[in-house]
């Protein structure tokens, strides 16, 4: 993505982001954050129409990869709560893997102090296998486009 870009942009109408012209404006975007690995894990969804933080969890300890499929998880499910259909873009291959395999493949060890964000993932596993997705999951190509904007902006 090009250094010199302003926001809002000149060439888009639908947003006030500085997308480029491959990415929907009318989606959001999730990502997640970690402090180690495992860490301290939070995660969002930044609407790309307005720039606006849909919502955030955490933080809980965690991966970062749970927290990318947590976060997509949460927005398909706030998604069908609200009765609307966006696409969804994040920038985790695995956790796009294990929504679309309704399952998450962690390899974090179950302790006490990881049973609260396994009771999450269990829930949203069962929210996956008896709901149907019908919106676009997409991966954020960041080599392309520069970071994604849910990023929390720690690297």
């Amino acid at each position: 993505m090009s250094q010199n870009l302003i926001n809002p942009p000149d060439y888009r109408h639908d947003t006030v982001l500085p997308l480029p012209m491959a990415v929907r404006a009318d989606a959001w975007a999730v990502d997640a954050a970690c402090s180690g690995n495992p860490g301290p894990m939070e995660y969002r969804a930044i609407d790309l129409a307005t720039g606006e933080q849909v919502f955030h969890f955490g933080p809980l300890k965690g991966t970062n990869n749970i927290g990318e499929f947590l976060a997509i998880v949460h927005a398909l499910a706030l998604m069908q709560q609200r009765g609307i259909s966006k696409t969804i873009y994040s920038d985790s291959y695995n956790a796009i893997l294990w929504v679309n395999k309704k399952k998450c493949k962690t390899k974090l060890e179950r302790t006490p102090q990881t049973e609260a964000l396994y009771q999450i993932i269990g829930r949203a596993e069962q929210w996956l296998r008896t709901h149907s997705v019908h919106v676009p999951i997409i991966k954020w190509e960041t080599a392309q486009w520069g970071e994604i904007p849910a990023d929390f902006g720690r690297k």
